[in-house]
């Protein structure tokens, strides 16, 4: 009897943010194993969301679009997951805070996660996590052929703890890390060179994200402090992007702002530690919104890869006969979706 169903294969997919958590959970529905390698202590990758006394501040993307119909397909998997935030209110600053434009197109719906961003990815993740096939705080740092079966692959890893393991037996090993990762994975693996000198021409911007609360503004009468806009992109030389966190559905009432600042300034000042970067966005923040006031929260956020400015140009890696595959949003560009659509459309080219 022949058929054309593949027998189900066993996958190691690096990385759990948006396309990573694409990617893997496609494989799962499409009859496959999968085992995710994470380095951090939870998923969801820069859709995060940090805690507070205060509240919280989604430090990594603000909000997302929805425009592939198979991203807007799996958003209504989970309805309860995304509302729609009002980005009509989202304005475009000059250098010195004053309005320089009309608001932006309201072409796209503007939403988020909730009650974080970080609840998306990580609701997606939730089947995987509770069938135990993520292994979190778990660095993959080789790949390499399996040392007992012919045609698998094994990664060694170390835990944060510095203990080292190998797990073996994959017929595929997919990368859904940032690019400049993946190069130096493969590169230190010595597997898939081509590919490694086509990463050299992606370059992803860092960022600097500054995290502010402002508890005074609930005193009576007060219904926020500084501007009547609740999110806006700035041409401030430290500033591209300013949110009030608070203004965003289903969050705490606290008023909070997560200021992100330029590519440009972030690379000129990546070196700086935190207190040094945060007291110069700060008084960037005081003069785009007139916000004088001490803030009761600082905190901050370095994104060493944040922003695509060259992506690959197409929207992953794959090489069937190797069994090696990559994907991330810098395939595409650096939207939420993009990472989606790169981590799904690999997971399809496995399939």
């Amino acid at each position: 009897m022949t058929t054309t169903q593949r027998a189900p294969r066993h996958f190691a997919v690096i990385g759990a943010g948006m396309a990573g958590i694409a990617c893997a959970r496609t494989l799962v529905q499409a009859g496959h194993q999968v085992t995710v390698f994470e380095k951090s202590r939870s998923t969801s990758g820069r859709m995060a969301t940090r805690s507070s006394a205060f509240g919280s501040f989604d430090h990594g993307a603000q909000y997302f679009t929805a425009r592939d119909p198979r991203f807007l397909q799996a958003l209504e998997t989970t309805p309860t997951l995304c509302k729609r935030w009002s980005a009509n209110s989202v304005q475009v600053l000059d250098e010195l805070g004053h309005v320089a434009g009309p608001g932006l197109s309201n072409h796209d719906a503007h939403w988020v996660a909730v009650p974080g961003m970080k609840s998306l990815v990580n609701g997606w993740a939730a089947p995987l996590e509770a069938g135990g096939h993520i292994e979190l705080q778990t660095r993959v740092n080789r790949i390499e052929a399996d040392a007992l079966l012919a045609k698998k692959w094994q990664l060694r890893t170390e835990g944060l703890d510095g203990t080292q393991h190998v797990f073996s037996g994959f017929d595929g090993v997919l990368l859904a890390i940032p690019s400049a990762q993946a190069q130096s994975l493969l590169q230190t693996s010595e597997q898939e060179k081509p590919w490694v000198k086509q990463l050299d021409q992606v370059k992803v911007a860092p960022c600097w994200t500054l995290m502010l609360a402002f508890p005074q503004a609930m005193q009576p009468g007060l219904s926020a402090l500084g501007p009547q806009w609740n999110a806006a992109r700035s041409t401030h030389h430290r500033i591209a992007w300013l949110a009030r966190e608070s203004s965003k559905p289903k969050r705490e009432p606290i008023e909070r702002w997560t200021i992100q600042a330029s590519p440009a300034w972030s690379q000129e000042h990546i070196h700086d530690d935190a207190s040094r970067a945060e007291a110069k966005l700060l008084k960037a923040f005081s003069e785009v919104t007139g916000i004088r006031a001490e803030p009761a929260h600082v905190d901050s956020q370095r994104w060493l890869y944040a922003k695509t400015v060259q992506p690959l140009g197409k929207s992953h890696l794959w090489d069937a006969k190797k069994g090696l595959g990559v994907c991330g949003d810098w395939c595409l560009g650096h939207r939420v979706e993009d990472a989606f659509v790169s981590g799904l459309e690999l997971a399809l080219a496995v399939v």
